[in-house]
């Protein structure tokens, strides 16, 4: 049986989660108003990954006798200065994700809630995969500075990746 405690920081990590794909989703339409449609696949592809991370949640609370409550999310930002600033708020907010990650797994601990430890993992080592992915994007970007047939070529390339895996390219 879940505790109360890690109940309602799960919950607020399901609604952490569902915002992730949210604002993915945004880049991803913002990419795609910019004709970019590689970036956007990319993001289209990261805010899948972002609800099934929420859905893992949601099943882990259920399958552990608690209770799901959802609350309302955030409105993410539409617009930004440019395709790096875009990519380092992916790499920024990753960064958040993985604290909060981690702020779970020492409820866990405190908890000496066994299954939590063991669920949590999975995230751990995820949340190193998405923050690796991202900084290659965000250097990728600085070292094309946003040339024209550069973009393009890595657009070409981010418009490759398949749907199974978080690599970058």
């Amino acid at each position: 049986m879940i505790g109360k405690g890690m109940q309602a920081a799960m919950n607020e990590q399901i609604n952490k989660e569902l915002f992730s794909s949210y604002l993915y989703l945004s880049m991803a339409a913002y990419f795609e108003d910019k004709n970019l449609m590689g970036f956007a696949h990319w993001m289209r592809l990261q805010a899948d990954e972002e609800r099934e991370h929420a859905m893992k949640f949601y099943d882990f609370i259920l399958n552990s006798g608690g209770r799901v409550l959802l609350k309302a999310i955030d409105g993410p930002a539409t617009e930004w200065k440019s395709n790096l600033e875009v990519v380092e708020e992916v790499a920024a907010h990753e960064a958040k994700v993985t604290a909060s990650i981690h702020a779970l797994y020492e409820l866990a601990l405190k908890e000496k809630d066994y299954a939590a430890q063991v669920m949590l993992q999975w995230f751990i080592s995820e949340q190193v995969e998405e923050e690796k992915n991202a900084a290659e994007l965000v250097a990728k970007l600085k070292l094309i500075e946003e040339r024209g047939t550069a973009v393009l070529m890595l657009d070409h390339r981010l418009e490759k990746r398949g749907g199974g895996g978080a690599e970058a390219e």
